[in-house]
Order: structure tokens, then sequence, then C-alpha cells
């Protein structure tokens, strides 16, 4: 769709939306959201109780804008570039503010900010080094487990000795189960070897764990953070691409050798989010490294009937540079060619505040909350204190990972690496094909 028309709807849209909206006659502030989910739903209850403030003045009220999931983030830039009006703040991801950047404004958060979600939080929308965007909904990894199958291991020498025997034999070392708390990626991968039944005929389940190893850029995200844990990252200090790195080469082997162990499910070189979910809840799966996303649904027992009461979460496991979690954040930013560019200012300004954080909460939003703000909600969503204590404590962004090119970045690794793998190419091929590509989307 040209430029001309692309703006075009999203002008018609506007208009229907303003036209449509309770009280929206006032409304002197759009804002463009995600549409559909517990996205949609949290900023409705955030916009409604910023309108509702004493202090907001008429002209400053919001209005919210929603436009089809599907090619939302090519229309986004099509009418950032051809310089719309249709609205003011709009909605950024992580791996997209780099993109978006240049017809973006630089925010400006309130001072409690920090405290409200923490530094590495709001990192996650920064682009070389400024602030586009007041984050809202945050995404990360947690390592599920069975916590009644790694009990029973810890409490049984016979099992103990089976499972150091495993890792003698499969991984070359000595070691000794552990509660999952203190896992490292060694740990991890001798349990998944443990609880499989092509290793393990006495395992209770027939995969230690499931993979997400489908060409998919979002599977990438899931895996990076165990080269991560070994010091592994796009780009060194000085912005050379270093992924050709004994971090990703054992991160990538680790994979290759589960999978060739029969340790993940045969099929999973297809899977993604729903499919290790399902693989996880059949309960024939000790323990898998997942999305934040899962938790309401595997500890639910309508949900997750097999493994409900048993599942566990913790941070992913750690390694020689210690534990960490990939994080990235859904946010709103502010447009360069808003209409009404101080009163989104301070929208975005109220956005970053406690008072906006817990009323985003409450209406099903994920926002990464620090301990003491955390606390505050833990009653009605106890899922939301880890989210917020990991993001603080284990969260990183790769350097170049808000870049302009960053979802290429994620493609050009998924097809690589899946095809290393799928026993498609080599790991020498696939490390220099992905160093070579990332090289050029990163200068």
């Amino acid at each position: 769709m040209p430029n001309r028309a692309r703006r075009s709807a999203f002008l018609l849209a506007a208009t229907l939306a303003s036209f449509l909206s309770a009280g929206a006659a006032d409304a002197k502030v759009t804002v463009l959201g995600w549409p559909g989910g517990p996205e949609e739903a949290a900023l409705r209850a955030a916009a409604d109780a910023y309108n509702a403030k004493s202090d907001t003045a008429e002209a400053d009220k919001v209005d919210l804008l929603f436009f089809n999931r599907e090619g939302f983030w090519d229309k986004l830039q099509a009418d950032l570039a051809a310089g719309t009006t249709a609205f003011d703040a709009n909605l950024l991801a992580t791996y997209s503010i780099g993109r978006y950047a240049p017809f973006m404004e630089p925010v400006e958060l309130d001072p409690s900010a920090a405290k409200v979600v923490g530094e590495p939080v709001l990192k996650t929308m920064q682009f070389e080094g400024r602030q586009y965007g007041v984050p809202t909904d945050l995404s990360m990894h947690f390592l599920y487990f069975r916590k009644d199958l790694v009990d029973a291991l810890l409490a049984s020498d016979e099992a103990k000795a089976t499972y150091a025997k495993i890792a003698k034999e499969r991984l070359g070392l000595d070691l000794q189960p552990k509660a999952p708390a203190d896992w490292t990626w060694d740990d991890f991968a001798a349990t998944a070897l443990y609880f499989t039944k092509a290793v393990n005929p006495d395992s209770p389940t027939r995969y230690g764990t499931v993979l997400q190893m489908k060409n998919l850029l979002f599977n990438m995200m899931v895996f990076q953070s165990l080269p991560r844990a070994y010091g592994g990252n796009w780009e060194d200090a000085s912005g050379k691409v270093s992924v050709d790195s004994p971090a990703y080469r054992h991160g990538l082997e680790l994979y290759k050798m589960l999978t060739d162990a029969g340790a993940t499910p045969k099929d999973s070189l297809s899977y993604e989010f729903a499919e290790a979910n399902a693989a996880f809840a059949s309960g024939q799966v000790a323990a898998m490294v997942q999305w934040n996303a899962a938790a309401p649904v595997l500890t639910d027992p309508n949900q997750s009937p097999a493994v409900a009461e048993t599942t566990a979460t913790v941070p992913p496991p750690a390694g020689p540079d210690g534990r960490f979690t990939h994080i990235h954040s859904l946010g709103l930013g502010l447009s360069k060619t808003a209409p009404n560019k101080a009163g989104a200012a301070k929208f975005l300004r109220w956005m970053s505040t406690e008072e906006a954080a817990l009323a985003y909460a409450k209406a099903g939003g994920a926002p990464a909350l620090t301990a003491e703000v955390a606390a505050k909600i833990a009653t009605e969503r106890p899922d939301l204190v880890p989210l917020g204590e990991y993001a603080v404590k284990y969260g990183f962004v790769m350097n170049g990972a808000t870049s302009a090119n960053a979802l290429s970045v994620y493609e050009l690794q998924a097809k690589e690496f899946t095809g290393y793998w799928s026993g498609q190419r080599s790991l020498d091929e696939a490390l220099k094909a992905t160093e070579t590509g990332m090289a050029d989307l990163l200068k």
C-alpha cells in the first residue's frame, strides 16, 4: 500500500475511533496502542485513570486508537515516515526502536521511573543512549520445571547415581543433581538427559526438555540467554560483531546434543511457544526455558491439569559469566510530528509513575515492577513478583538489539542456527554466515 494510502487508512481509523469513543470529543491526545489481548485492556484502564485525574486538563485527555496487528510495524513505519498527524504517541518495542527513532522524539520520564521498573527495564526503551519510550509490558524467560520429579531425584540415592553416570558418560562431567535455582547450563543438560527415556529407560517422562527450534526470530530470543551466560554478545565493546565465539559455539552445540540424544521431541524443529507449552502441559517434559507468558497457563489446573500443581519457576540456568534472561518490552513513545506533543509528553511521563504502573497491572498488563512496587499488587498479580525481580537481577539486551535492523538479525540467526540444528549445514558454516550477515545489518 502506498504511503499516502497508509496514511489515509490511519487517519480514517483515528476519525472512527474518535467518533465511537465515549467522551472522545474532549480528547486531545491520541495514542496508538497494541490491539487485542491484555495490552489493550491495560492501556484502556490506564488511559481512563489518567483522564479521571483532577489535574488532567481537558486539552490533554487521552483518546486511544488501535490498528490491526497484522503488518502493524510496517504500517507504523510508513505513517511515521510520512509525517502522520493521526496520533501523538505510539507503540514501540525494544527490537524496533532503532527503526523508528528517526521519526520519534526522546521522552522525559518521571524521576521515580527507575524505582518503579528498574534501570535494566528502562534500557529496553533506549537507543544510542537516549530514552525513546516508557516500557509498559515486559517479556522474558523463566526456567519451568516439575517440582515433583526433581524432588524425587534429589531424595533417591539410586537416582542420584544414575544421574551422575549419565552426566559423566554424555557430558564428561562429574555432576550431582541440584535444586533448579542452583542449576548451571551443564546441570540443565544433565537433568534433561536423565529425564529422557531414550537415555534413561527408568525416566518418568519421555523427554527431559523441549526446545523451540523453528526457524522463527522469537525462538532466537529464547536461545540467546544460553550463550550470553558464557559471555556471548552480538557485538563486542568496539562494535565488532562477535557471534563466532566459544560462547555461541557452546550454546549451539548444547542444543544439538540434546536434540540428537532425543531429550526434546523429534519435531522440535517446528516448535515455538504454543508447541512447547503443549508438550510441557502433557506431563511428558521435566523442564524447559519458556516465556513468562506461559506461567498463568501452566499453573492453572483448568488449562494444564497434568502439571499445574507441580510446576515451579526459577530464573534460567547460569554460566561462567552469571545468570541471564533476555528481556524486551512493549512501550509508548512520542511521534516527532505529534499535533499535541506537549500533552502526549505529559501522558507518557505519567505512564512511568507507580500510579500508572499499578493501574496498568491491575487491568492485566505485564509491567516489570521493582520488589517494593510489586509487593503492593502481589495478591492480585503474583506472577509480577518474579517478573520484576528477574528483570532487575538478570535482564539483558544484546549490544545492537535495539538497532534499526534488530529484527533482521534475529531472522538471520534463526535461519542459520536452525540450519545447523537440522543438519543442513556445519557449525562453522552457520556461524560464518551469521557473522557476515550481521556485520552488514549492524554497520
